[in-house]
């Protein structure tokens, strides 16, 4: 989701607070969403740039949004949805990446980021036609984290029982090395959590 998106957002619900924190990081010279008068927008050059700084309360409060205004089941992914996609789905090649083999193709990460994130869908698409799913941000995932997968459920629903209070988080992103942008990557923080390079994307349907 880039800045222009998540602004229109914080224009109809404000950003409230959950979890002991405000949606949106606002104050982090990091975050490129600014009030202007009475009004969310994106800094000059960052509209479509993947927001930042947002939690994964914020990310769960935007689906439910969207899902109100559109009428359409907005949601973030399972992590088991998450990586289904970013190895390419039932057209995957089995890429170390989202869609290749050289990171480069497809990632903005630390080697090339110039220590930023950058506008959306600039790298090569996955097999799925899928931007970014390697670098540029970590992604928020719905599931609690837990350490291996020893009673995962094997529908690709959210793993919501046990575990402990953290989230997923998936991709890599523009600050992180090679290594954490492979598909196979985990990673996982409190979903109060705001950083400059954690955003995410949404999935529709149930």
């Amino acid at each position: 989701m880039t800045n222009a998106e998540f602004a229109a957002f914080l224009n109809a619900k404000g950003n409230q607070e959950e979890g002991g924190v405000t949606w949106l990081e606002i104050e982090s010279s990091s975050c490129k969403i600014e009030k202007s008068g009475s009004q969310y927008v994106s800094k000059s050059g960052y509209a479509n740039h993947p927001v930042v700084e947002v939690s994964w309360h914020g990310a769960e409060a935007y689906c439910i949004w969207l899902s109100e205004t559109t009428g359409q089941n907005y949601r973030l992914p399972t992590e088991a949805e998450w990586e289904y996609a970013a190895r390419g789905g039932n057209k995957s090649n089995g890429y170390t990446y989202s869609g290749s083999n050289t990171i480069d193709e497809v990632a903005w990460y630390s080697d090339n980021s110039d220590s930023k994130t950058h506008i959306v869908g600039t790298k090569k698409a996955n097999e799925l036609g899928i931007y970014d799913m390697s670098g540029n941000v970590w992604e928020w995932c719905r599931d609690k984290w837990h350490g291996n997968y020893g009673n995962a459920p094997t529908d690709g629903s959210a793993w919501l029982q046990n575990g402990g209070n953290s989230r997923f988080l998936r991709g890599g992103s523009w600050y992180y090395n090679y290594n954490n942008c492979r598909v196979t990557n985990r990673n996982y923080d409190d979903p109060g959590s705001r950083n400059d390079d954690d955003g995410f994307r949404v999935v529709r349907g149930d």
